[in-house]
């Protein structure tokens, strides 16, 4: 059974560390599938739904968390969230009219990274680091260090097709993050065995990640180390849009307003701005709604 498309938890048995490996294929292609995205972009959604992927191994509770990236420069903004059962949707808006560079850095301008934790139940958490190190992973370290004084270590990767021979497009990448018994176990230099582990995880290279079954590839890495590997868990590209909530948000527009936009242009389109799918609705289709009527259930048009 292939790996991809799964988040794989483990956890070393002698040493207060736990670790993640994630591999996507089809999920990330979805997204891709999407819009048009240039190789530079593409290459940053693969990583942010990499890491969103990661990340979401620390809710404990239904909910949502989504990792976004703003900024003054090339890349405007870039977006990818994630539910508690590791369904992903994203999106990214880039100055089209520039030719894209090709390192992280030069990617923004005054940029930074919102992670944001929304539980159905509770207070919305939101935390935010600066885009100033060299790769995305190094900014999402620092926040763990910064807002949770947890010591992590974060690899992502991305590799488009055509690279090592593969027609495939291909995300992922690794989170070792110390499991602290008291203050002092998340000082990474007191940390003998976080050191040790992430020296073993830095020599995991792109090619090893997207050729390998997880389970080969912790077996590559640690096979020297007491491992305990959990069920691996699916990850799907999933948008939460649909014509119901459209709906919903077309009670909200003044009646004149629409109609003046059917009037003009023929109908109503609302598009998702993750998945890009459009939902049409004509005149019939909102005299209905707003007369308090389902359209859909009258035979009207879809």
């Amino acid at each position: 059974m292939s790996s991809f498309d799964t988040l794989q938890r483990y956890i070393f048995n002698e040493a207060n560390v736990r670790g993640e490996v994630v591999q996507l294929k089809d999920t990330f292609q979805a997204i891709l599938d999407s819009y048009t995205y240039p190789p530079q972009i593409q290459s940053l959604l693969g990583e942010l739904m990499a890491a969103t992927s990661l990340l979401n191994a620390t809710l404990k509770f239904e909910g949502e968390i989504g990792l976004q990236i703003q900024s003054e420069g090339v890349v405007k903004y870039a977006v990818v969230n994630g539910t508690n059962d590791l369904k992903l949707r994203g999106v990214a808006r880039w100055d089209e009219t520039v030719e894209l560079p090709d390192t992280f850095a030069e990617l923004f301008h005054k940029g930074y990274l919102v992670i944001t934790i929304t539980p159905k139940e509770g207070e919305r958490y939101q935390g935010i680091v600066g885009l100033d190190k060299p790769t995305l992973g190094e900014c999402i370290e620092t926040y763990f260090l910064q807002s949770e004084q947890l010591v992590t270590q974060v690899k992502l990767f991305s590799q488009l097709s055509g690279a090592e021979g593969d027609a495939a497009n291909y995300a992922g990448g690794t989170l070792l993050q110390v499991l602290p018994t008291s203050a002092e176990a998340t000082n990474v230099e007191e940390s003998t065995e976080f050191t040790h582990l992430s020296a073993l995880t830095e020599t995991l290279t792109a090619k090893e990640l997207f050729s390998l079954d997880a389970k080969d590839v912790l077996y590559r890495l640690y096979h020297q180390e007491d491992v305990e590997v959990f069920s691996p868990a699916p990850i799907v590209f999933q948008c939460s849009c649909s014509r119901e909530a459209t709906k919903v948000a077309l009670q909200n527009v003044e009646l004149q307003t629409l109609l003046d936009i059917i009037k003009e242009d023929g109908d109503v389109k609302m598009n998702c701005q993750f998945c890009h799918k459009e939902y049409r609705f004509d005149e019939m289709d909102i005299r209905t709604l707003r007369a308090g009527f389902d359209p859909d259930s009258t035979g009207q048009s879809s």
